[in-house]
């Protein structure tokens, strides 16, 4: 479901519940930078994230016959007056850039992520676009092309003529 977001707080955030109950549900975050974390107990916390900030969820169930449900998510934390898509565990919602479902894209997503790193890059911190390139290609069954350093630069060439 998507709709648009509107804030009546001055400081908006968007949350990300974590829960950790080993080998049965284990949501954590592969990157992304929380403002603020929030402990409730040994086995679920609360991440606060700022506008605009890129993060990765991974949700993962298990039963009794092993992975019952993977998800990947690679989301944008929702600005005020953004279309932002519901998630489970992220509140109100964020702007979805990939989603992966079932253990082999989830796979690959999470490679793509790793290769991000491998090449010298900070996930959270580079083109929000690639995440889009990167479901697409998944999606299709292609392999993402490599975020190299011509691509970060020309997405940092763009962002400052923006603003």
């Amino acid at each position: 479901m998507t709709r648009a977001l509107t804030y009546g707080d001055a400081n908006p955030r968007t949350s990300v519940d974590l829960v950790w109950r080993q080998g049965q549900v284990e949501h954590w975050l592969r990157f992304g930078r929380p403002v603020e974390e929030v402990v409730h107990d040994r086995r679920w916390r609360t991440a606060w994230f700022a506008p605009g900030a890129l993060l990765a969820v991974v949700r993962w169930q298990g039963g009794d016959y092993g992975t019952t449900r993977s998800a990947l998510d690679i989301l944008v934390a929702a600005s005020p007056g953004a279309a932002i898509t519901t998630r489970p565990g992220v509140a109100p919602g964020a702007v979805l850039l990939a989603a992966f479902e079932g253990w082999t894209r989830v796979r690959r997503g999470l490679e793509a992520i790793d290769a991000v790193e491998a090449a010298g890059f900070s996930p959270h911190a580079i083109a929000p676009d690639y995440w889009r390139h990167v479901h697409n290609r998944i999606a299709a069954g292609l392999p993402p092309r490599a975020y190299d350093q011509v691509r970060h630069r020309a997405w940092r060439l763009r962002r400052r003529l923006q603003s």
